[in-house]
């Protein structure tokens, strides 16, 4: 798989966070992709954000006037129209960071979690449903393995 990633730092993230790098970011979207679209090449931004832009999006798009961790906008191409656009995932820097704190995670570790469950949700995963749920968190796990990283979902109930 061929990938370009838009990687975009909003000017309001705070400097002090310490940030993935950009080959952080391609390899775990490559490890999220690589049975979805191997032959082919992608496109994706991954945009990171500070509250006020997250929590704003969330309202927009969800109806939820709260930050979030990740949203997902995935493309969809008229039919007529041939681009490797998968979509772009919006980021909350202070979400991730506070949950990780929260739940006692590796901050490397959660925010490999967030590209991935992101980029799940481009590839049409959803967790509304019990058994679709199911599904994605067991694709996440997985994926999260392969990279060496613990169980995610380890604290919650099954």
């Amino acid at each position: 798989m061929n990938m370009i990633l838009d990687l975009q730092i909003a000017d309001e993230v705070v400097n002090d966070t310490a940030l993935p790098s950009q080959d952080q970011f391609e390899h775990w979207v490559a490890a999220a992709l690589q049975h979805a679209h191997a032959d082919e090449e992608l496109e994706l931004t991954i945009r990171l954000v500070a509250s006020d832009e997250s929590q704003q999006l969330n309202y927009d798009y969800r109806g939820k006037n709260k930050p979030t961790n990740v949203l997902s906008f995935p493309f969809e191409a008229p039919a007529h129209i041939d681009l490797p656009l998968l979509g772009d995932l919006v980021i909350c820097v202070d979400v991730v960071v506070s949950e990780a704190t929260e739940q006692h995670k590796a901050l490397i570790a959660h925010w490999a979690h967030m590209v991935i469950h992101g980029c799940l949700h481009l590839l049409g995963f959803d967790h509304i449903k019990d058994d679709e749920a199911e599904e994605m968190e067991n694709r996440e796990r997985q994926i999260m393995a392969q990279l060496g990283f613990p169980d995610p979902y380890h604290d919650e109930a099954p």
